[in-house]
């Protein structure tokens, strides 16, 4: 893809592009971001001097209340008032976040957050009469989801406020119906960032979002958008299964989670059944009204969206033992929870409906798949992907009769549908490489071997490592479920180490000039690990940096235990086994020259990683030590007391990777931390630790 008003060249398209932000290439040219949440308050509330209000109606309600504190959160430093309207009758779900909130920011800041939530109460019919003197500038609609009651309700407000900017965060109906843009917040709703927008084009109300920290992504104006469209599908395919086969709910829930990744019934419970069930019968009897028998809810949702009843019994009455299924019927639970989802996401494709990075990443991050739809239908290809969807037809012939479309499935091989993870972009003599998932799996490590080696084809020898400013604020490491196939095979830890390894280093011995970019709020274990590789690292000074294996535990396998003391002094290394051997983290700007090379406010680091691309900054790369080390401490100072037996093993392990791995030349000494890394894997220590445990609760069904 050529933009040709900046003259660069990309991958596919950048998803920070679809909010009307540009490409983080031009935010490094630029040594600035593209929008600052200051001019843009400015822009939607007024001028410090005439600030307006944020009205949040239905403020009380689930999603209301979240989204209350949410917004309070970011927006009272900027003296915005958030006005929380509701019914005179509506429980006090504002206060029920105080508690959360002292706890993410302490008593004195709630206090001030709290301080900047009005709540007014109303009939539904008529607005308080305080209320304009709060200066509405902005409506965030959480009311119930019945189509005529919203409509009634844009009316009044723009009876009393003209003009007014509505956004709401229906989870199904199309702005089409509403006649008002969509905001559609992911869940959990206190804490998921993600929202899917609808409009015409990108506003300043979405570029807000996106500077106040929050995703944003802009999706098209179909019915139940994508996120309810991937877990209400899900959540159907499950109820399915049970009305086939009679298996208990909460059992199918473990199949769900074991093979996919959601538990789609637990997560009804947890966020409240009653209102749950009736939005997700809402949303699939809508969609079955347009598109079809693939939609049609089961009877138990119809049933249970009135009664509010639980999924799963209380513990004391779920039985004590359990079983497992025949090969037989384990290729039919998956076809059945597997075809469904496809045929839904193939509707989806055809529509449309979003970036397929977009897409992928909200059934990961909300949904909670483990792999995104996107990502799974490419894995499984798109004769196998059609052919699972055939079989479950042949269970299902109603649902082949729309809604069906499989040769939409080809776009998960176009660059789209290939790059889902990872982007490259260059200029001709600057090479950008954005990832934009926050935990290294081996769909990201194919992507970014696949971007690497576009670059070089390119001819670009000069490259900058990043997030994407956009679907990835931190970066938490790699995703751990990839080691459950080591915990049982050592040797398939050790190819993993190296496998990943060897692509961090093509960032070092491929290009003149690396440049690693860490900004947001962590970064943490393989992540770190990758960055570490570039040639020089530049980190926003606020960042917390740190390798947390040895919590988990596990040894680390992308070169933490070796390449980092070949770039550092000898002061620095008891610093560096203090981190390996601790587990916490440290700010990037008490970690620069002998972890990172500079830190720095955000525009800095851009401006900063730009001019060492380009060849214009002072700032001279770490000497890097290919050879043997000697001299290596043996452990660090002021170390945490060992908690249990598997941390002391881990620590043992890590010092051991260490000294095997520095004392060897660095041709070497891949594969002696990769045999470390996938030996430990195997131990009883790690088994017991939390990557074990979460194998046990995940995969042994």
């Amino acid at each position: 893809m050529v933009n040709k008003g900046t003259q660069t060249t990309s991958m596919r398209a950048h998803t920070l592009d679809t909010l009307g932000l540009g490409t983080p290439l031009a935010a490094f040219r630029a040594g600035r971001l593209p929008a600052d949440a200051a001019s843009l308050v400015d822009t939607i509330f007024g001028p410090a001097n005439d600030r307006g209000s944020l009205v949040i109606s239905g403020a009380n309600g689930i999603v209301g209340a979240g989204k209350t504190m949410q917004f309070a959160s970011r927006l009272q430093p900027f003296g915005v008032t958030v006005v929380g309207l509701d019914m005179a009758n509506a429980p006090d779900g504002i206060g029920r976040k105080y508690p959360g909130l002292v706890a993410s920011f302490g008593v004195e800041q709630a206090a001030k957050i709290m301080g900047s939530v009005v709540q007014m109460k109303y009939d539904g019919r008529t607005l308080p009469s305080a209320l304009a003197g709060f200066k509405p500038r902005f409506l965030l609609e959480a009311i119930p989801e019945i189509l005529a009651l919203k409509r009634a309700h844009y009316a009044l407000f723009r009876a009393a406020f003209p003009g007014i900017p509505i956004r709401s965060v229906t989870s199904g109906f199309p702005a089409r119906e509403l006649g008002v843009g969509v905001a559609h917040p992911a869940f959990p709703h206190e804490i998921n960032k993600i929202f899917e927008i609808v409009e015409e084009t990108p506003s300043a109300s979405t570029q807000l979002l996106w500077a106040l920290g929050l995703i944003p992504m802009e999706v098209s104006d179909d019915w139940s958008f994508i996120l309810d469209v991937i877990f209400c599908g899900v959540t159907l395919a499950a109820l399915r299964y049970h009305a086939s086969s009679n298996m208990p709910y909460w059992k199918i829930d473990k199949f769900v989670r074991k093979y996919f990744g959601p538990n789609p019934l637990r997560a009804h419970d947890a966020i409240g059944a009653k209102g749950a069930d009736f939005l997700t019968w809402s949303c699939l009897h809508h969609l079955a009204k347009e598109y079809g028998a693939v939609f049609e809810p089961t009877a138990d949702l119809t049933e249970r969206k009135d009664t509010g009843q639980n999924w799963y019994p209380p513990n004391h009455l779920r039985p004590l033992v359990d079983w497992a299924l025949t090969p037989e019927a384990d290729d039919e639970l998956r076809t059945a929870i597997a075809g469904p989802v496809i045929q839904m996401t193939s509707l989806m494709l055809h529509e449309r409906r979003s970036h397929l990075a977009q897409m992928n990443a909200i059934g990961e991050l909300c949904a909670q798949f483990r792999r995104g739809v996107v990502a799974m239908i490419r894995s499984m290809g798109a004769d196998r992907a059609i052919a699972t969807v055939e079989a479950w037809h042949a269970r299902h012939p109603e649902a082949a009769t729309s809604a069906w479309y499989p040769d939409a499935l080809d776009a998960v091989n176009e660059p789209e549908g290939q790059q889902l993870y990872v982007n490259a972009e260059h200029d001709g003599t600057v090479g950008v490489i954005t990832l934009s998932r926050e935990s290294y799996t081996s769909d990201v490590d194919e992507e970014l071997n696949r971007a690497i080696g576009w670059l070089k084809a390119a001819g670009i020898d000069r490259v900058i490592l990043s997030g994407d400013f956009h679907l990835s604020t931190q970066m938490v490491g790699a995703d751990t479920t990839e080691f459950f196939p080591a915990l049982d095979d050592a040797s398939a830890g050790q190819a993993l180490a190296e496998r990943w390894s060897a692509t961090a280093r093509r960032l070092h011995t491929e290009f003149a000039t690396s440049v690693g970019v860490i900004t947001g709020k962590r970064c943490l274990g393989g992540m770190l690990e990758l960055m570490a590789h570039c040639h020089v690292v530049v980190c926003t000074e606020g960042t917390q940096l740190g390798f947390p294996e040895v919590t988990l535990p596990v040894v680390p396998g992308m070169e933490a235990c070796h390449w980092p003391f070949r770039k550092a002094t000898k002061e620095g290394w008891t610093r560096l086994l203090g981190l390996l051997l601790s587990g916490h983290a440290v700010r990037a700007d008490q970690a620069v020259g002998w972890l990172v090379d500079a830190s720095g406010s955000i525009d800095e680091v851009l401006s900063t990683a730009w001019a060492l691309a380009a060849g214009t900054s002072n700032i001279k790369r770490r000497s890097f030590e290919e050879g043997a080390l000697k001299g290596l401490p043996g452990t660090a100072p002021d170390l945490p007391a060992v908690e249990g037996p598997a941390l002391d093993a881990a620590r043992k392990a890590i010092v051991d990777s260490v000294h095997a791995s520095c004392g060897a030349p660095l041709a070497e000494a891949i594969h002696v931390q990769a045999r470390h890394s996938g030996a430990f894997m195997t131990s009883s220590a790690c088994r017991k630790g939390r990557v074990g445990s979460e194998f046990a609760k995940t995969m042994v069904v």
